[in-house]
């Protein structure tokens, strides 16, 4: 039985060093991942309220949530009533 050789002895350190920094790759790679999700959620929300306060804007407040959903229980009182 011969001993190993220095170069399969070499391969298989390179390969573990290797295999090391793939998991590094691979951490990092998930870092810019989280970062890149979080950016998108904070451009949809801003997007969200603009386009709320341009909508707002547009309307001068006519049609407001609170305005509708007081519309909403009165048209359901109402309706209560009448039956």
């Amino acid at each position: 039985m011969r001993p190993p050789s220095l170069g399969a002895a070499s391969l298989l350190a390179l390969s573990l060093i290797g295999v090391s920094g793939c998991d590094q790759v691979e951490k990092s790679a998930q870092q810019v991942l989280g970062k890149a999700t979080e950016s998108a959620k904070q451009a949809i929300d801003d997007t969200h309220k603009a386009a709320e306060q341009a909508l707002s804007e547009a309307t001068q407040g006519l049609i407001s949530p609170e305005k509708q959903e007081k519309d909403a229980e009165n048209d359901a009182e109402s309706d209560t009533k009448e039956t």
